[in-house]
Formats: structure tokens, sequence, C-alpha cells
């Protein structure tokens, strides 16, 4: 488990799912100005930012070649970082083909799975969301795809003018991929990012477990001392959570 000692009058902060690009990069213009807006609101009081994933709706590196765009938001957090504010990434569905740009540019490093940690005396369990619990069955199996070194290898082979155009026109239109099966409240006895959390509770204690990925902004108490928190996105809801070292809120962005 990670520990992070928050000093007095500084903060946590937890986004996800801005999903930068969709429908089009022009269309998505809008959001990433707020989202970047909000970045710069909190550095006065941010000690350590958690980005969720999905940050963009399709990402991929190639050995020297990154997707155009988004230029705002790679700007602030590079900004954030030379102020010696903790970004940790999550990569999500949508972004799960992150391999060293971030860490290398940005001095932010990336996870591809769930991780622990503690702050303060408060325990948390983090990560996107995507493929956890009993269900989300399609995304499985298409994650065993995507992320096959043979089929990531001969992606990689294509030109990134085709295989960038090809990346994001699949994660708008496949229904899989873009998560709008997400949109509905399943039921706290089928949602499966609850029934993880709690199994979880059966191995270990946490707090506060936090995810995106459902594109729904959730406080759901599992226990008399745990929580699930999902965050909501920066499409329709303009959710975040907070943690000032005590408490945990999810807010939304006013205006």
């Amino acid at each position: 488990m990670k520990n992070i000692s928050l000093p007095k009058n500084k903060k946590v902060y937890f986004a996800s799912d801005n999903h930068l690009g969709a429908p089009t990069r022009k269309d998505s213009l809008p959001r990433e100005k707020k989202f970047v807006a909000w970045l710069d609101s909190i550095k006065h009081d941010a000690h350590t930012i958690f980005l969720m994933g999905d940050l963009f709706d399709f990402w991929f590196e190639y050995k020297t070649v990154v997707p155009k765009g988004f230029t705002r938001t790679l700007g602030k957090l590079a900004e954030l970082s030379d102020m010696g504010i903790q970004i940790t990434y999550f990569v999500g569905n949508h972004d799960l083909w992150m391999n060293g740009y971030f860490e290398e540019e940005l001095n932010i490093p990336v996870y591809h799975k769930p991780q622990q940690y503690l702050i303060n005396d408060t325990s948390f369990f983090i990560g996107h969301g995507d493929g956890l619990g009993p269900h989300d069955k399609g995304f499985k199996r298409m994650k065993k795809v995507f992320t096959n070194p043979v089929a990531k290898w001969f992606f990689k082979w294509l030109h990134p003018d085709l295989g960038v155009r090809l990346g994001q026109h699949l994660s708008v239109n496949n229904k899989v991929i873009s998560g709008d099966a997400d949109a509905t409240f399943l039921g706290e006895d089928k949602e499966w990012l609850i029934l993880y959390a709690k199994r979880k509770l059966e191995q270990q204690h946490y707090d506060h477990f936090i995810f995106g990925h459902r594109h729904l902004p959730m406080e759901i108490k599992l226990n008399e001392k745990s929580t699930y928190t999902n965050l909501g996105d920066w499409i329709s809801y303009f959710t975040y959570a907070v943690f000032d070292g005590e408490r945990l809120t999810l807010e939304k962005l006013e205006g």
C-alpha cells in the first residue's frame, strides 16, 4: 500500500472519463477548456491529483508519435507537475495503450491496474474500474484482444494517420468500447463494481473504493465503514471527488 502524507490545508482530487476527442476534437474542445480551467483553479491547494482513466477517447503511443491535439490539457498537466503537484494516471479502456509518454514528458506515473493508498490514516482502493467484478464480460473479451502483444504489434505498424483514424472510429461507434451501455444505474445488487468492492472487503478493509468507467456519479455505503464512489464523467455531469485529509466528497463543477 502506497503512503501519502497530506499536509494541512492541502487536498487530493480525483477525476475521470473526460473522453477528449469525442465525438470530434472540435466538439470536445469546450469540455477540454472547462477541464483545464478546473485544473488551474485547484492548483493552489492540490497536493495530489488522481486522473482515473479515459482522459482521451482514443490514445495510442507509437514509438515516436502520439495523437494530435489536447495541447491545452497536456500543457496544464506539465505545468502542475513542474509545480510539484503529484499527479497519477490510471489507464481506462480508451487509453490503455499508454507506454511511457506521460512518465517521460510529464513525470506522471501510469498504472494499468488498481492500486491501494493510505492517505494520512484513510485507506483507498482506486482504479478506472473496467473489467472488474463478475460482469463487463464484453469488454473483458475485447481487452484480451487489445492487450495481446501480437495485435498491438500489427496495429503499431499501421501508418499513424490510418491507425489513429481507425481507433477513433471504433472508440466512438463501438458500444462496448464507448461505454454507452454504462449510462444506466443497474441497482446495487447488479452494479459489478459494487459487487467487486464488497468481495474485496471480505479480504481486507478499505475506507473508500473510487472508480470511474461507469459515467455515473455515485456514493454508495458498502457497510458502516466503507464507501464506494464513482466519479461520474466530464461529458454530462462534470463531477469529481475531493479528499481534505478527513472527508471525501463528490462535487460538481459550477457553471
